[in-house]
């Protein structure tokens, strides 16, 4: 059956303890009970500012976007 253990064949089947592992670090809180946000999810304006500043200057003259996007991500918890 897929390779997958069965636990009762006639309730359910058990997945092996790293997908459950995995799953339940998916979404977690932050101390203060809101959700955590996927990295790539937070800072969208600074991300959308950065990211058309490199692609028409280059990286090297975006430097006061590229921080200003490490300072939104840091305020959001982030360590980057």
């Amino acid at each position: 059956m897929g390779g997958l253990p069965v636990v009762n064949s006639s309730s359910a089947i058990a997945l092996p303890e790293s997908k459950l592992d995995q799953a339940s670090t998916v979404v977690k809180s932050t101390p203060d009970g809101k959700p955590k946000k996927k990295i790539c999810c937070a800072c969208p304006d600074t991300k959308k500012l950065r990211d058309e500043c490199i692609v028409e200057h280059g990286e090297e003259a975006c430097g006061k976007w590229i921080e200003a996007h490490r300072k939104c991500l840091r305020a959001e918890g982030f360590n980057v």
